[in-house]
This record gives C-alpha cells, sequence and structure tokens, in this order.
C-alpha cells in the first residue's frame, strides 16, 4: 500500500491567505476555492466586489484542474482548439484558465481555483496560494 500527503487545514488557511493577499495587492475582487483530491470543497472565499457568478466558477475550475490532475487552461485550449465534443465529458464544468493543482511528489493533494478577473489573472492569484506552502 502506498502512501501520499494530503492537505491539512493549516495549509488550506495559508493558501487561502496568499491567494487572498494576491488578489487584494492586485486590486483584484475574486472568489478563491480550494478542493482536496476528490474535488470536494474544503475552503471558499468571495471577495468584496466579486461577481455573484465567480463564486460559482472558482470552485467548478478547482473540481476540474484537481480531478484532471492538470491546469483547467488545458481544457479549455482543447476546446479553443476545435475538439468541442469535449464539452460533453462528464463532471467537468471548469474549463477556463484559472485552476492550479496541488502537486508534490507527483501526487495531487488538490487544486486552487480562482474567478473573477481575467483568466491569466485568476492563475497568478491561484499559484500565489500554491506557492504558499512550499509547492
Amino acid at each position: 500500500m502506498q502512501s501520499k500527503p494530503v492537505l491539512q487545514l493549516s495549509d488550506v488557511k495559508l493558501m487561502a491567505a496568499a491567494a487572498e493577499a494576491e488578489a487584494l495587492k492586485n486590486n483584484w475582487a475574486v472568489s478563491i476555492a480550494i478542493v482536496d483530491d476528490g474535488g470536494h470543497l474544503l475552503w471558499q472565499q468571495r471577495l468584496d466586489g466579486a461577481p455573484a457568478i465567480s463564486a460559482h466558477i472558482a470552485p467548478a475550475k478547482a473540481n476540474t484542474a484537481a480531478l484532471g490532475r492538470r491546469e483547467s487552461k488545458v481544457y479549455e485550449d482543447v476546446i479553443n482548439g476545435g475538439r468541442y465534443s469535449f464539452l460533453s465529458a462528464p463532471a467537468i464544468e471548469g474549463m477556463l484558465e484559472g485552476g492550479v493543482p496541488i502537486m508534490k511528489d507527483g501526487q495531487c493533494l488538490g487544486a486552487v481555483g480562482v474567478s473573477g478577473v481575467k483568466s491569466s489573472e485568476d492563475a497568478q492569484i491561484a499559484r500565489a496560494g500554491i506557492a504558499a506552502i512550499g509547492l
């Protein structure tokens, strides 16, 4: 039997605080979601001024990144490249840039999803959160 690291609440709080700090530093109103490796929500926050829809999109991006073990942008690129049939993939809704998996030693521990500004900026915020735990 193998063992793997898992996210603890202290890790989640560090990532959330760092992601929030990155968003506030840039004056970006976003929603931030953190999920475990199964896509289950561990944390969600909606900063003041963030669009209501962002509270739905951020966890969807995180879920997609965790289940796929890759950035959600990969799926966006596949669809934009003309493979529209991928839109029918089951249980995947957040196929937009802004979901980043949390990887350690080749294992996916979960993901951070952000929504509310440009997709590349959403991803920047997610990466800042993950960097807070040294990954």
